[in-house]
Formats: C-alpha cells, structure tokens, sequence
C-alpha cells in the first residue's frame, strides 16, 4: 500500500497511473487505519482525509470519464455504509465527503443518484445539528461552482431529511438554515437553462420538511416554524415565477401544490395582497434581526405573485374561485385595503424579469378592485391616505412603465384606464403631489403628456366634484410651470420634449377658458366674489406665465422651426420636427393671445 504522505509529482503520477477507485479505496483504507487505537491518532485521520479531499477535487477538475467517477462514488458509498465503520471515521468524513461529492452530481444522472445516497448515509450516522452546519456550508460553497444546480441538488435532498431529524432548538437552526436555502435557490433561478421543474422539486421538498417540523412542536415555537414556513413559501414564488422564460402555463400545476402549506400557516389571499400578513410573519419571525429580513428581498413580489398565480391557473376550485370574487369585493368597498394592494402591486409591475403574462394578469385584477369605486369613498375626511401616498406614487410610477413598453395595444389600453382609476382613488389634496411627483420625474416626453392630459380631463369632469375642481385648478400653474420652465432651468427641449410642452400649453389655454359653474366663495370682508381657483387669472401669475414662461418659448419655438426649414434640403428628420413644432406654435400664440385679453381686464 502507498504511502500516505505523497509529493506533488507523485500525487499527479498516481492520478495518472492507478485507476481513480483504486487510490480512492487504498485513501479510505488508510482512513480506517488511522482512526483505530493505536492507527495513528486524530492527527493522521485528519491529514489523510485531507489527502482523500485532495485528490477528489483533482478529480473532479479532470473531466473524468463517467464509469471512473461511477466507480469511486460507489466505492465511497460502499465504505461509508460499512457497519464495521469507527463512528470516528465517519464524523470526520462528514465534515468534508458532501461537499467534495456533490461536484460530481453534474456528471450523469447515476453520478446523482450516488451522490444523494452518501449524503443520506452522512445524514443517518451523524448528528443532525452537525449535520445542518455541514450542509449548509457545502451548499454555499455549491454557489460558486460551475452548475450549482446539479451540485446543490444532493444537498437540498439531504438537507430536507436533517431538518426532521433535529431533536430541539428547531426554530433557531431553521432560521440559520432556510436564508442559505433561499439564496442556493435564487441562483439556480438565475441559470440560463435552468430547468423550473426540477428548481420547484428541491424548493417545495424543504417545504414539506418545515411543516413536518412544525406539526410535531408546540405552543411559541410551533407558531414561529409555521411562520418562518410561510415566509418561505412566499419567498419561493418569487423566485420561481422569475425563473420562468415562456411557459408560465405549464408551471400551474407546480404553484398549485403550495396552496395547501398557504393554508397551513393561516395565509389568505386578501392577507397577501394587502400586506398584512407579509407584516405579521416578518414582525413574529424576524423580530429586530435586520440580516435575517434581508435574507427575503422579494417577500412583497411573491406574495403578489400568489394571488396572480390563483387568478391564472385554470385549476383553481370553485372554494378558491368564491375567495377571490369576496376578496375583490372587500377591495372594491375598502378604500384602505386598496390602497394597501396597490402598495403590493407594484413589485409585479416594476419588475424586469417577469413575463409579461404576470402584468396583463396584474392589471386586470387592478380594474377589478376598481370597478365602480366612486371618488367619494376616496375623499372621506375620515379616512387618511397620506400614509400610503408614497407607495401609491410607486404603483403609478410602475403602471407608467408597463404603458410604455407593453408589448401590444390592448395592453396599454387596459393599463391606461387602470392609471386614470387609481389616480381618481386618491383623495383630491394628495391626488396634486402624486401628479406633480410623477410630472417632475417623468423621463418620458410622452407620459408627461398623457398624465397633463388626465389633469385637463379631471378639470373637465369637475363641475359635479367642486373638490376636484378646486385643487386641479389651483395647482395647475406649478404643473404647468414644471414643464415651461424646467426647475433644472432653461427652456423644454425641442423637438425633444414636443409632447410635454404641447400637453402643457393646451393645459394652461384650458385652465384661461375654464368657467367652474356652482363653486362660489366670498372673502373675510364680505365684499368680492369669485371663483374657487382663480388664481390662474390672476394678474401676477398671469404676468409670471406671460414674461416667464410663453415669451421665451415663443422664441425657442420661432429659432427651432426656422433653423429647421433651413437645414430642410430633403431631410426626413427636418421636415419631422417641423410638424412636431408647428402645433405648437399654434397653441402657444393662441395662449399668449388670452393672456393678453386677461391683462386688458386687470386694468
């Protein structure tokens, strides 16, 4: 027998020489030897080990043929599973043969089978909390490895059983355990060719092992496992749903079976997609423990994703049918929980990795829950939207995006009815902040447009809703003021900016012509009446939008087209920011014209 103490010349002599099974088997033996009385020691064990370690990750970096590497697992499995095996032996082994092994699971579908057998064995000889550690640390370690995927696959396999077999503190080493489940996940999620299928396998076994752990505790640490199983679940959504390419379909049947755990932890569709249950699972596992919280950065995304996945699947039942027709009604009738659920909404609608099927279904659950919703639910004095008004500024900001790249029209059009209806659910005195803040960051010239547009159509409508009326009208000066003359100084850019600046200028010729009929108020002294938001005609703003805003553009617009009916000699470009401009020059001198008339009336 060799000696176990080798060169690196002999080391890669020996590799080449003897066959793979052979040195594997002759390390082995020497591990045996060690780990008797009188062997040798801990020491010797430790070196060899070591040795046995090296040349496997030599071996698997050589491209091995397929029956050697069959060979030498089964060798491995042979030894491992031998009852004349020192206990000693097999806990040293354990802390370096699962993760060395499972660098082989990639090779061939036996090489799997081999792999996921050795890491049983491990998980049946050793103590499971030292277990847990060791598998943990080995699947961090399979990140990084060129196909986490069929390396982490053992593991995970091996993991599942680990948690059923630990005898106490259960709570605080699945909490240990579950955020390195997670990110394995999340980077197989993120391969190329990953195969859903097979992702969702490893995913829900976890699932099924925590809710196995959970039905056998009770009282506080049963109620925090259920918890921290429910986080998973949703967790896990989120990361299959993004690693779905095209066949979001075909995935139903997967997302399906997690239903049952949904129940098992007491969540509820309506719970999800208002957020509150996502709180109270966090609040109950987490505590203060910001890492742990960070461990589950799409907690809000999957628990969206939970109620689309029930409206898409074909195989919903009648029981799941009738929770979703009552958690739209309880949606359509509570302004608050709406509110909450386009806070949620977002994440589906911001997101880049996503099919597109996902956001179709998103908005149309939107038009839904807004279905006959009346502004006046929106404007009880009673009720106190500003605490939402920052995540209800998202959603838009989201919806926003999905009309301007929505692959198709029908699309488009469905999310545009879907924008005008959240925005007439925010009451009248936040409804200017969230227009302005979407006006102010808007990078499209285009969507400025359209949200000016909605202004002027919210003006339009106002005479029933003297509200409405009264702060579209007073606040139109600063939005239009945010497109005229931009806060970073300097004119709209032309042709650049033509739709925002045309938007804008029909805003502001609309607000000259507008006559609100009904809403008439009468100052401190008693003497002078006049209409609720005149302050577009006032003589100072009228004189500020007259020397600040139009007459500069008047001679942006009037150098613009010229310079370009210069340069005009056939160039398609040139003769197409002349058309772009010309409207605009229409609408800006029939606005200086009014202006004008105003100021005639001020003297």
């Amino acid at each position: 027998m060799e000696s176990s103490t080798v060169g690196s010349s002999d080391f890669e002599e020996t590799i080449v020489t003897a066959s793979p099974s052979r040195r594997v088997r002759e390390l082995l033996a020497l591990c045996f030897s060690s780990g008797e009385v009188g062997g040798g020691g801990f020491k010797d064990l430790e070196s060899v080990v070591k040795e046995l370690v090296s040349y496997l990750n030599c071996l698997s970096e050589n491209d091995e043929l397929e029956n050697d590497v069959i060979e030498v697992l089964d060798e491995i499995l042979k030894v491992v599973s031998s009852p004349q095996v020192d206990q000693e032996v097999i806990d040293e082994l354990s802390f370096q043969l699962p993760k060395v092994t499972s660098k082989f699971a990639d090779v061939s579908s036996r090489c799997l089978q081999l792999v996921e057998e050795i890491v049983d064995r491990f998980v049946e000889a050793c103590n499971p909390r030292d277990m847990l550690s060791i598998l943990c640390e080995a699947l961090d370690a399979a990140r990084c490895s060129l196909s986490p995927s069929s390396c982490s696959t053992p593991l995970l396999h091996g993991l599942s059983k680990v948690f059923i077999s630990i005898q106490r503190r259960h709570f605080e080493q699945l909490k240990v355990a579950v955020p390195v489940v997670l990110n394995v996940l999340k980077d197989i999620s993120l391969e190329k060719d990953v195969q859903v299928e097979d992702l969702f396998d490893k995913a829900v076994g976890i699932a099924f092992s925590i809710r196995d752990v959970s039905s056998k505790l009770k009282n506080e640490e049963e109620v925090k496992v259920r918890c921290l199983l429910g986080l998973y679940v949703i967790q896990i959504t989120a990361i299959l749903s993004v690693s779905i390419r095209d066949k979001a379909a075909s995935c139903v049947p997967l997302v399906m079976q997690l239903e049952p755990l949904l129940t098992y932890c007491g969540l509820t569709h309506l719970g999800l997609i208002t957020g509150s249950d996502t709180e109270k699972l966090m609040s109950t596992v987490a505590g203060d423990d910001d890492d742990f919280v960070s461990s589950f950065p799409d907690i809000e995304l999957g628990a969206s994703l939970l109620l689309v996945w029930a409206k898409i699947s074909q195989e919903v039942g009648e029981a799941t049918n009738a929770a979703l027709g009552s958690d739209v009604d309880e949606l359509q009738s509570n302004p608050v929980k709406r509110w909450q659920a386009y806070g949620m909404l977002k994440y589906i609608l911001s997101s880049g990795n996503l099919l597109w099927a996902f956001k179709r279904h998103t908005i149309e659950f939107l038009l839904d829950i807004t279905k006959g919703v009346s502004s006046s639910q929106c404007n009880d004095e009673k009720i106190d939207c500003s605490h939402y008004t920052p995540s209800i500024y998202a959603a838009l900001q989201a919806v926003t995006l999905v009309i301007m790249y929505a692959p198709d029209a029908d699309l488009r059009k469905k999310t545009f009815e879907a924008l005008k209806r959240i925005l007439s659910d925010i009451p009248a005195p936040e409804r200017f902040h969230v227009l302005r803040a979407l006006v102010t960051n808007s990078q499209s010239s285009s969507m400025t447009a359209i949200l000016l547009g909605l202004v002027k159509d919210s003006m339009c409508s106002s005479s029933l809703q003297g509200t409405d009326c009264a702060t579209a009208d007073m606040h139109v000066i600063e939005l239009v003021e945010l497109v005229l003359r931009p806060p970073k100084g300097g004119p709209p850019l032309l042709p650049d900016q033509s739709d925002a600046v045309l938007a804008a200028l029909n805003l502001y010729r609309f607000a000259l012509l507008f006559n609100p009929r009904g809403k008439i108020t009468e100052n401190e002294a008693g003497k002078e009446r006049s209409r609720v938001g005149s302050e577009v005609l006032s003589k100072k703003n009228l004189e500020k939008a007259y020397k600040e805003w139009l007459l500069p553009l008047r001679t942006v617009v009037g150098c613009s087209i010229a310079e370009n009916v210069k340069e005009d000699h056939g160039h398609e470009s040139s003769f197409d920011s002349v058309c772009l401009l010309n409207p605009i020059e229409s609408v800006l001198y029939r606005c200086i014209e009014l202006v004008e008339e105003k100021l005639t009336s001020h003297v």
